[in-house]
């Protein structure tokens, strides 16, 4: 009983569990914005090429 308290109690992993449910909040925003990111990452990169073509 003593080594189950210990281990609820126990803070080591509290990082990890805090840095997944980092990368799943990140995951499900750009799930929801995907559309948006993409158009504007096409939008930068015609950008980026036209301006390239003119140097």
């Amino acid at each position: 009983m003593r080594n189950l308290r210990s281990f609820v109690m126990e803070e080591e992993g509290m990082g990890t569990v805090e840095i997944v449910l980092i990368i799943v909040v990140l995951i499900a925003l750009v799930a929801v914005f995907k559309k948006s990111i993409t158009s504007l990452a096409n939008d930068l990169m015609k950008k980026v090429t036209k301006n390239a073509k003119q140097i």
